[in-house]
């Protein structure tokens, strides 16, 4: 009897176990004549079988893990060493019942029992007969079941077809292992030697690389020859896969270049990172589509994301082009489609969070809260472009993150000054080194909704620059009517910032684009009252000062007096930035004498204001003494807010030339101008010489020569201070006035007005005179805010000047 070691296969590779185990002999027509006649028994306890199936007449290791099945292996071994083997339906199930598993099975002998180092049994067994499962008797410690033999059709003796059907299983057997690298010589050895048809069959069939549904297949067809032509069909496919596999490494390895060599290089450091704890390609693109499957996106994005991810896995990871491939994926995946944090509708409480974070800015609030409710109402409104400008340090983007907390939206901040790339706003393309998404669409990304508060910084301070005009980027992003569907460059696809809630800041409006300032709406955060002032300091400067210098309200206290002393003495702006700065300073002054154990005035008095911030550096503004003929003041907006403005005018002998100086702009200019010539064309209504006109120069000064100034609303101011100059007129105390002049003498209004009304005010003015448009202006104006000031409103110079000046002459008054 030929004998060879046991061999157990994957697609017909053999491998021996133990060269100390006992030799397994391959069955022969006797052996298989002599199983024939056995008899089986009735009941037999069952065996399942995870992930394959055994034959009868083949040998073949099995390792039981299962208390079950490794007691059920124990009471046989110590028996009749005979057990029913069964396959199972899903190789999962932990502990399979009878409807997991297979009703055809085989009859097996263990041959022999192995304790393994790992804890494990392995058992050899050898398949005897086929059988059905009748009737399960019991379930515990482990199934047993009736049975009875499932008969086998054979040909018969000498049948030409099935002899044929044999030698080319035979045949297509040894060439798949004469094919097979992975397949041991002696394989050969063994299939040459196996004489019985049927054992041949069962052998090939338990061997080939199959999924044990097939196996199971097979197992179940009665008719033998009917199981030599399908295992004779499984085979021809196999042997056609080994070709296919062998002409394509034969041509791979004849093709191979240098860059090839370099790529399996590659794939192999690629294995040992791996070994370290590295990510591979392969999983790195199972997660970015496991990924993409959670993503909320329309049909076209997805069809988009699935299209780039397949140009990913096409891709050499050694060319540039993957990492931006890789980060363009990443980008796709961050970004929030579709992904919406929900409004919070509580009016009252979204008043209470403006209120508490800022004082005054009713105006803004308001309209805030208009918002609020018509987003309540409707629940699809598109998001308003807002944009808040005035001076500095009013509160403008602060006041973003408060709308974010009252709206519970996310908040995003860029800031935009100087800015002067367009990709910046747009992003680059993908096909550039180093590509990267606009600043929009990084911001969304990092805010992880589509429905952010965006505040858009100093929008008023993009810059031109030779790679475009952000300005111009912006319309689309700031277009209600166009930003459902914003363009990035990187991105290349439309995405949705219709529900983003935008809100720009600017210190001015006359440098941003007039096509973006239209698409925004203007909201005109002005300055704040020295009463406001207080106010804010009381309630959020001084006590964010103290929380950052690890003090408490008990260390130290700044009284009404005093923040007015430090207000009017130590600042001069609109807004709070630099009074915070002061505060800070006496706040640094307690820390240093409780850090030192000295002692100070926890009560800060006027004296202390003095000692810690020196002596005061901007004394409040004044009027200018009316001795002087000449010499009027006016009212002036710039950037930091409001101020007061000197026009002062002298003669001198001369041809009437007119000169003007004080770091003026051409509309300024052109308002002394306007004004000389309006007075030398009324110069009869107005008491004065025409002869002057000729015989003098005029010079007209406005002090503080390093500071620019422009516009037109110091026309009356210019025009009352040329008046008083050549009547010798006294102006009247503590007044003064601002607005624009005309050639026929009327007064048109001018802006700023709140700003001016402030500055006003510092300088202990008690009358103002405008131009009756502008009385609008001061009805906006809180009443308390006015309080001490008289308000004349005009239409004409004649009126400006008899409320401007009086009929007392100046002491000294040259006679003109």
């Amino acid at each position: 009897m030929a004998k060879s070691k046991l061999m157990n296969m994957d697609s017909l590779s053999f491998q021996g176990i133990d060269e100390d185990a006992e030799l397994i002999p391959l069955m022969t027509p006797e052996d298989e004549e002599e199983i024939n006649k056995e008899e089986l028994p009735e009941v037999l306890p069952i065996l399942p079988l995870r992930n394959t199936v055994l034959f009868p007449g083949v040998v073949i290791p099995i390792t039981a893990g299962r208390d079950t099945s490794i007691k059920l292996i124990n009471d046989a071994n110590n028996g009749s060493k005979v057990i029913g083997v069964v396959a199972q339906k899903d190789e999962e199930v932990e502990n399979p019942e009878p409807k997991d598993i297979h009703q055809t099975g085989v009859v097996a002998r263990i041959l022999r029992v192995l304790k393994m180092p790992d804890g494990n049994t392995t058992v050899i067994i050898q398949g005897k007969k086929r059988f059905e499962i009748n009737e399960v008797i019991s379930e515990k410690p482990y199934l047993t079941a009736s049975i009875k033999e499932v008969s086998e059709l054979r040909p018969e003796a000498k049948n030409p077809e099935f002899d044929a059907i044999i030698d080319s299983i035979k045949d297509l057997a040894l060439q798949i292992i004469k094919g097979s690298p992975n397949i041991p010589s002696e394989a050969s050895f063994a299939i040459k030697n196996i004489e019985s048809p049927s054992f041949l069959i069962n052998f090939v069939s338990s061997n080939m690389n199959l999924s044990v549904a097939e196996k199971q297949e097979l197992l179940e067809t009665n008719d033998l020859k009917d199981r030599a032509l399908a295992t004779l069909k499984y085979m021809n496919v196999e042997f056609q896969k080994l070709e296919l596999k062998n002409d394509i490494q034969s041509k791979v390895q004849s093709d191979m270049s240098q860059q090839q060599r370099e790529y399996f290089l590659h794939q192999q450091m690629k294995t040992i990172q791996e070994e370290l704890g590295g990510v591979s390609q392969e999983d790195e693109m199972e997660e970015m589509k496991a990924r993409g499957k959670k993503k909320k996106w329309n049909e076209t994005v997805k069809k988009h994301f699935n299209k780039e991810l397949s140009k990913m896995q096409r891709m050499n990871p050694q060319v540039a082009e993957y990492s931006i491939q890789r980060n363009y994926l990443d980008l796709f995946l961050d970004l929030p489609w579709d992904e919406f944090s929900k409004d919070k509708f509580d009016l009252k409480r979204a008043q209470r969070i403006l209120d508490r974070d800022h004082y005054g800015l009713e105006d803004v609030k308001e309209r805030i809260i208009e918002y609020l409710a018509v987003l309540k109402l409707r629940n699809d409104m598109k998001s308003p472009i807002l944009c808040l400008y005035g001076p500095p340090g009013v509160g403008k983007t602060s006041l973003g993150k408060s709308v974010a907390e009252a709206l519970g939206r996310e908040y995003v901040r860029i800031s935009l000054g100087g800015l002067r790339d367009e990709a910046e706003i747009r992003g680059h393309r993908k096909t550039y080194i180093g590509a990267m998404p606009g600043r929009i669409i990084q911001s969304l990304k990092k805010a992880g909704t589509s429905n952010p508060v965006f505040v858009l910084d100093e929008i008023d301070k993009l810059a031109s620059g030779n790679q475009g005009d952000p300005s111009s980027a912006l319309l689309e992003v700031l277009d209600p009517e166009q930003n459902s569907e914003f363009h990035d460059n990187f991105l290349e696809m439309g995405f949705d910032l219709s529900k983003v809630m935008f809100i720009a800041t600017a210190n001015t409006l006359n440098s941003i684009q007039p096509a973006l300032r239209d698409r925004m709406e203007i909201i005109n955060v002005t300055g704040y009252t020295t009463e406001e002032k207080i106010e804010i300091a009381k309630q959020h400067l001084l006590p964010k000062q103290l929380k950052e210098h690890g003090l408490t309200k008990e260390h130290l206290k700044i009284g009404k007096a005093q923040l007015e002393k430090i207000i009017e003495g130590y600042t001069r702006e609109s807004g709070v930035r630099i009074l915070e700065k002061q505060i800070a300073k006496m706040v640094r002054y307690a820390a240093k004498n409780i850090a030192m154990d000295e002692a100070y005035h926890i009560k800060i008095s006027n004296q202390d204001v003095v000692d810690v911030l020196k002596s005061p550096r901007l004394e409040r503004d004044k009027y200018e003494s009316n001795d002087v003929a000449g010499v009027v003041t006016g009212l002036a907006w710039t950037q930091v807010g409001g101020d007061i403005l000197f026009i002062e005018s002298i003669l001198s002998k001369g041809k009437g030339t007119l000169n003007i100086t004080g770091n003026l702009g051409k509309v300024m200019k052109e308002s002394a101008t306007i004004a000389l010539e309006y007075i030398k064309s009324n110069a009869e209504s107005f008491g004065i010489n025409p002869d002057i006109f000729g015989n003098y120069n005029v010079h007209i000064h406005v002090p503080e020569g390093a500071t620019p100034k422009d516009g037109p609303s110091a026309g009356v101011t210019m025009l009352t201070s040329l008046i008083s100059l050549f009547t010798q007129r006294k102006v009247k105390k503590n007044l003064a006035m601002t607005g624009e002049i005309t050639l026929r003498g009327k007064v048109l209004p001018v802006g700023g007005i709140k700003e001016k009304i402030l500055a006003a005010k510092r300088a202990r003015i008690t009358e103002i005179i405008l131009c009756v448009e502008n009385e609008r202006d001061i009805k906006e104006i809180k009443a308390e805010y006015l309080s001490g000031l008289t308000f004349h409103y005009v239409n004409d110079m004649d009126e400006v000047i008899k409320l401007a000046l009086t009929d007392e002459k100046v002491k000294n008054a040259k006679t003109l």
